[in-house]
């Protein structure tokens, strides 16, 4: 429902980012939220052959990634992971 809300894209995804990238009172950056679609997790993990939380961890990781500005398309899904492997 939010990838169709916020995004107008309907169909279902692993993972939203929602980038803010706003500074704190104390300081702090607060760089956005990420959302984790956890019955999709369950279906990858499955798919995958990962635990549930080895998904989740991922999605979230994945998420993050792309609050700090690290994108893919969808012709080159190892993009990001290349990306996350060399750092």
């Amino acid at each position: 429902k939010l990838n169709k809300k916020y995004l107008n894209r309907d169909f279902t995804t692993d993972v939203l980012s929602f980038k803010i990238d706003e500074e704190t009172p104390e300081g702090e950056t607060f760089l956005g939220d990420v959302v984790v679609n956890t019955d999709q997790a369950k279906r990858q993990a499955k798919e995958y052959g990962n635990s549930y939380e080895q998904e989740v961890a991922e999605l979230v990781e994945h998420g993050v990634l792309h609050l700090l500005d690290v994108h893919h398309d969808d012709d080159n899904e190892k993009t990001i992971h290349g990306i996350k492997l060399d750092k």
